[in-house]
């Protein structure tokens, strides 16, 4: 066996001792979040229903329960992403240099804000409005009843989904840092831009007309965003 196929065992067994320890991590968060997730679900669900005058049902007896189940395992992820971004980053840093190291923390930080900017933005002022949409069709013959594992899991999904759309400033900056295209070239193709955007707002969002305007107005604004960032570079 030569030097070259060496290094790619070590670096194999180094990966694996990562990801284990990456899931180790979240095993031993899952059994307090377990204890946790109950009181984390109803925080949750009066966050959603805030300022209106109703209640979430289920309709299994086991519903409630799996969703708590999926609520500790998320919370266990979102407790051990340090720990896992920590070990991750000093795997791959040795094969960086100094301006790749910068580059890469400062991308990093920049895509996280922007992530928790788009949660943020889904949770105060997207689901509020959803919720509202879907009360308005309400009257004294037809009555709404919200079941909670739709609306918790609709809550969850839209989040992550706002947070993945906010990347898009980011996205559309490093193409033209990166010299992949051109600031002119990316406005010229506005229309594409526009269709992608909806189509990918309808694949993300629940099929109603509502829920993929809101997911695609700021999107197309953050593109806009990131076209003029990338211009007063």
């Amino acid at each position: 066996m030569d030097d070259k196929e060496q290094s790619i065992i070590a670096h194999l067994e180094e990966l694996r001792q990562v990801l284990i320890k990456c899931f180790a991590s979240i095993g031993l968060m899952l059994p307090v979040c377990l204890w946790l997730s109950p009181k984390c679900l109803d925080t949750l669900v009066r966050f959603l229903i805030r300022g209106q005058d109703i209640s979430l049902n289920y309709f299994s007896p086991m519903g409630v329960f799996v969703l708590q189940l999926k609520l500790a395992l998320l919370m266990s992820v979102l407790l051990a992403f340090p720990y896992i971004a920590w070990n991750i980053w000093n795997f791959i840093l040795p094969a960086l240099y100094d301006r790749e190291r910068k580059f890469l923390s400062k991308a990093v930080f920049l895509s996280s804000t922007l992530f928790i900017g788009g949660v943020i933005f889904c949770g105060l002022i997207i689901l509020p409005l959803i919720i509202s949409f879907g009360l308005g069709f309400s009257s004294e013959t037809v009555k709404p009843v919200f079941e909670i594992n739709n609306v918790v899991s609709l809550a969850l999904w839209l989040s992550f989904v706002f947070g993945i759309m906010f990347q898009v400033p980011l996205i559309t900056n490093m193409l033209i840092k990166w010299g992949i295209a051109d600031r002119k070239s990316i406005s010229s193709k506005r229309p594409y831009v526009i269709v992608g955007l909806l189509i990918a707002a309808a694949i993300l969002t629940p099929p109603d007309i509502i829920s993929q305007l809101l997911l695609f107005m700021p999107a197309y604004f953050l593109f806009e965003l990131g076209l003029l960032l990338s211009k007063k570079e």
